[in-house]
């Protein structure tokens, strides 16, 4: 990785074969010198240039794998392509498709959509140091939309010294269509996620990682992913550690409960009218435009799902399962990787529903069962109702859902997509078996910092935690703030380093492991301490009793009777 002055380039890539990547480079300016450096990784040699505000090299836009085609285009991922001359790995904007939401344009700009979307961005200090930790991060969206970019790792990189990589996978429906068939098994997005595991551990090395210490960050639907990672048996040897960010794999966005029907409605409101047939409803997934795959971000549904998600697939001639049993029951077994976990979330999560005020309180006030959780399951209408009555008596009270009401509504939502999830996840590791949970609640809140509308209450919103981590521009913030951003930066560094979230000399407290009761917690907020209890105990405990009688855990979609599958697959089990 010696460090070469290169004119820049801009780069051109065609691709001639399955496998073969050829790369044109113009140059730009005969002035525009940057300093670069050249590694070589199993496809061919890459350029990365020094970020102009850091000491930290970036090879933007690495193919770590290939999106098939066609009528293939839902299955597991290709290998990457090669090439012959050195790829100049400069941001080329590339993401994958996904709902443009007109309301916020500068999240797209600069950006090209590509159904050939599976890039990699390395991250890696200026340093001839190698076997640095690396950490990669899966990016939010609710499954929907996001890109690897959208989070920059060069502060943490420079300051905690380690590897960051960031990168693409397939989204929405390209991503998570879940039919059960062998053109659609369902979860390409998360296999997607494998293929890039894979790929690190071959070539992070190149980068000065190591790859036998790779950890796993994500932030939101990103962190549910973490967690489904965590319960693959496809993931076996490619990481070591995990940092999840409001997120977990119990929460009823993060699989498909009824991948078939989910399948159905979305085709029929595309006037599909033959959805019980499955050739025709596999015939118009494969040969549906673009614009039709992409014309709902599924981000505004009452019951907190966002549809297209990670599934439970059933037995293919297509090649191994990603997820072959639901998170619940996976964690039940504790047959899941048993390693160092910081695991938690923010006090107000559910401010990310905060738009909705308006319209949702009033749908609400007419029809709450319309917001339960479909991982829910009841004997009858009756029984719904009073459910659904129990748990509007248990956060409103006898009052009408409105502005008045407007925290116990921000604390559902916390609760319901985020908080309990997560809590219900942590208590089931640590009950098989599981000692390494290290349990946290983000509340830091700034001077300028809103509260809750129509309250005086102030905390973190979602995914606060992980804007308190990544890039931003620092230069006004207050000194409060810029002192929390490097409590928590030292802190997630520490934990990357070592395992341990806090050792002597650290800015936290001693920060023990929780217990199986789900204490305690590291409260990082206005002031840092340790908590020997459950984050918001009260409203865990009225859930616990929810889902105890109530729930149903997710299963897999199925077509084909079981029997014919098994015997193709000569799978010697006893049928269900």
């Amino acid at each position: 990785m010696s460090p070469t002055p290169v004119k820049a380039e801009t780069c051109r890539y065609v691709l001639t074969s399955v496998t073969v990547l050829l790369v044109f480079c113009a140059r730009l300016a005969e002035g525009d010198t940057r300093e670069s450096r050249t590694v070589q990784t199993t496809q061919g040699s890459v350029r990365g240039y020094k970020d102009p505000n850091s000491d930290v090299f970036i090879y933007y836009g690495i193919p770590y794998a290939s999106v098939p085609t066609g009528e293939n285009k839902f299955k597991a991922p290709l290998p990457p392509p090669t090439w012959l001359t050195t790829l100049d790995a400069v941001d080329q904007g590339i993401i994958c498709p996904q709902t443009i939401v007109p309301e916020i344009p500068f999240f797209y700009e600069g950006k090209q959509v590509r159904e050939d979307c599976l890039i990699a961005n390395i991250y890696t200090p200026k340093t001839n140091v190698t076997n640095l930790p690396v950490v990669v991060y899966v990016h939010g969206g609710a499954f929907q939309g996001g890109y690897g970019t959208m989070g920059g790792p060069t502060n943490m990189v420079q300051s905690q010294h380690f590897v960051a990589v960031t990168f693409n996978y397939r989204l929405g429906i390209h991503g998570f269509l879940c039919l059960g068939t062998e053109t659609a098994p369902g979860n390409a997005g998360m296999k997607d996620m494998v293929a890039l595991l894979k790929w690190v551990k071959a070539n992070i090395a190149s980068f000065g990682g190591n790859p036998v210490d790779v950890i796993i960050n994500g932030y939101s639907a990103g962190s549910a992913a973490v967690e489904l990672l965590m319960l693959s048996p496809e993931t076996n040897g490619l990481f070591s550690k995990s940092i999840q960010e409001s997120g977990g794999s119990l929460a009823a966005f993060a699989v498909q409960n009824d991948p078939i029907s989910i399948a159905k409605d979305f085709a029929q409101k595309n006037n599909v009218k033959n959805i019980d047939n499955m050739q025709a409803l596999e015939e118009f997934y494969k040969t549906a435009t673009l614009d039709t795959l992409t014309n709902d971000s599924f981000q505004n549904r009452k019951d907190q799902t966002f549809v297209f998600a990670p599934c439970i697939e059933q037995p293919t001639l297509n090649g191994p399962s990603f997820l072959s049993d639901s998170p619940y029951n996976i964690l039940k077994t504790g047959n899941y990787k048993n390693i160092p976990m910081l695991y938690g979330f923010c006090n107000l999560e559910g401010l990310i529903r905060i738009q909705f005020l308006k319209d949702w309180s009033s749908a609400m006030n007419d029809k709450f069962t319309d917001f339960l959780p479909p991982d829910l399951q009841f004997a009858n209408v009756a029984e719904r109702n009073q459910v659904a009555q129990s748990i509007k008596q248990f956060y409103f009270g006898n009052n009408t859902i409105g502005d008045a009401t407007t925290l116990a509504y921000v604390d559902f939502f916390s609760d319901m997509m985020f908080i309990y999830p997560m809590i219900r996840s942590a208590r089931l590791f640590v009950s098989t078996g599981h000692d390494k949970v290290y349990l946290y609640q983000y509340s830091f809140y700034d001077n300028d910092t809103a509260p809750v509308p129509f309250s005086n209450v102030r905390g973190a919103a979602h995914m606060t935690q992980t804007l308190a981590i990544l890039d931003q521009d620092e230069s006004k913030i207050s000194e409060d703030f810029k002192n929390m951003k490097a409590l928590m930066r030292e802190t997630w560094g520490r934990f990357i380093k070592t395992g341990v979230p806090s050792t002597s000399g650290s800015s936290v407290p001693s920060w023990p492991k929780i217990t199986s009761g789900g204490s305690p917690y590291m409260s990082l907020g206005r002031t840092v301490q340790l908590l020997n209890s459950i984050p918001a105990a009260n409203r865990i405990q009225f859930w616990d009793n929810i889902y105890a009688k109530y729930y149903r855990p997710p299963s897999a979609p199925r077509q084909q009777p079981l029997a014919k599958i098994k015997a193709q697959l000569q799978i010697k089990l006893p049928l269900v």
